[in-house]
């Protein structure tokens, strides 16, 4: 279904799926429908990579043998509304110093990022068109070409969550614009992640960003923080159901501490 979205934008589109690790049929079924355009491109990984080393394998690819000043990235379950390229490109063409621009959820949010807590959500600040951000989120977003060969792709020692945070942050103090566009709408049905592999992602990685942009007392002060929520969690009755998810955040802080990145340890 994303494919069909992207290929019914109002502007022209070239479509390039990153397979990072489907089952054979899987991974078959969607080569065909890839090649069913001759200007889409099929690239295939034999493992997860992640989001973030994932949309690295699709960037460079764009980078070193694509043309054109912008590139888009979405997850393989986004459904971009048919003009919803076409307003990021329109509200992105007046600002030579925008970066990076994501799309419109519906969620009424802005992105932002805390120095403490990381990232966050603020109530929306206009109704249509061009909001600025502290970062893009990765429903569906633009990157343009100068903006990536200046500040870099996303860092994969994330592997997944915080690293549009972490990318647009270094945008930001490389002096580039990020920007929401609202009316580019896109809608991202849920997925059916593990809930301990979530909350490990979210706040391994929220210690990594905080130490890495904001120095080791806004690290110590998140670090403090989640320690205290777990002895908490864990020692209280009325939350005994979260216990296996309490492990994967002891898991998140002892592989923060030991420099553990990449991929969430097996049986999570």
């Amino acid at each position: 279904m994303t494919i069909a979205a992207l290929r019914a934008q109002t502007v022209p589109t070239r479509v390039v799926v990153i397979d990072a690790g489907s089952e054979p049929a899987a991974r078959d079924a969607v080569a065909a429908m890839v090649a069913e355009r001759a200007e889409d491109e099929f690239l295939a990984s034999p493992q997860n990579l992640g989001f973030g080393p994932g949309a690295n394998v699709g960037l460079r690819h764009w980078l070193t043998t694509g043309a054109g000043e912008w590139a888009g990235l979405c997850p393989h379950d986004a459904l971009p509304a048919p003009d919803c390229l076409e307003r990021l490109v329109a509200a992105v063409a007046p600002r030579p110093r925008a970066g990076l621009a994501s799309a419109d959820v519906g969620d009424g949010l802005s992105p932002v990022v805390d120095r403490y807590f990381g990232t966050l959500f603020r109530p929306a600040a206009v109704t249509e068109g061009w909001e600025p951000v502290d970062y893009p989120h990765g429903t569906l977003l633009l990157a343009r070409r100068a903006c990536l060969e200046e500040v870099g792709l996303f860092d994969e020692r994330y592997f997944s969550y915080c690293e549009e945070a972490d990318l647009g942050l270094r945008v930001r103090d490389r002096g580039w614009e990020i920007g929401l566009v609202r009316g580019a709408r896109v809608t991202n049905p849920d997925l059916s992640a593990s809930v301990a592999v979530v909350d490990y992602l979210q706040l391994r990685n929220t210690l990594l960003l905080t130490r890495e942009h904001f120095g080791r007392y806004a690290h110590f002060i998140r670090f403090t923080t989640a320690l205290l929520q777990l002895v908490s969690q864990t020692l209280r009755p009325s939350r005994r159901p979260l216990v296996f998810h309490a492990r994967a955040r002891l898991l998140a802080l002892r592989d923060q501490l030991r420099g553990c990145y990449g991929p969430p340890p097996d049986g999570l």
